[in-house]
């Protein structure tokens, strides 16, 4: 059987207040949050992971709702919001699969040397654009996502992420 982490472990240092109110809002949407997740997307992990999400994220807000029996509809919009995004970036990745030439992307694993010399390309780059292309494509964030986790504006997050994959695919063809 699967162990659940709830929202209380992923959130990091809370207040036992604070773990307290999130436990008792988990208790009470999350079985209603993962049937509609699972209805939306119809696989029971996918729907545990993006109700987690919504947790976090949904109590994150919390603190600020003036109206705190909100709740549920943040939870609710959180939830599908998630959702959307996770189908979107699926579905952008099948596009992107299937412009590839046929032999792109084969089943065959990638050689460890590569990965290697990726990896040192990357340490390389300038810490911003190191930070920025790691929450983009490793942490799968969204580009307003990483602004706010850099703390700076959105068009200079994508800025760092348009730069530091220009300068990855200069250095990787550089030493082919």
């Amino acid at each position: 059987m699967m162990t659940v982490t709830t929202p209380t472990k992923r959130l990091g240092r809370t207040n036992a207040a604070e773990a307290g109110r999130l436990a008792d809002l988990y208790a009470r949407h999350s079985p209603a949050a993962g049937r509609l997740a699972y209805l939306l997307t119809g696989d029971a992990t996918l729907a545990e992971d993006l109700t987690q999400e919504a947790f976090v994220r949904a109590f994150g807000r919390f603190r600020d709702l003036r109206r705190p029996e909100s709740f549920e509809w943040y939870l609710r919009r959180t939830l599908v919001n998630l959702t959307r995004s996770h189908f979107r970036r699926r579905r952008t990745e099948r596009e992107f699969l299937a412009r590839q030439p046929s032999g792109a992307h084969a089943d065959t694993p990638a050689d460890p040397s590569e990965r290697d010399a990726m990896w040192r390309t990357l340490q390389r780059l300038p810490p911003k654009q190191r930070t920025a292309l790691v929450l983009r494509f490793y942490e799968d964030l969204g580009n307003a996502q990483v602004a706010d986790a850099m703390g700076c504006p959105v068009g200079t997050a994508k800025s760092l992420i348009h730069r530091g994959l220009e300068r990855l695919r200069t250095e990787v063809t550089e030493h082919d």
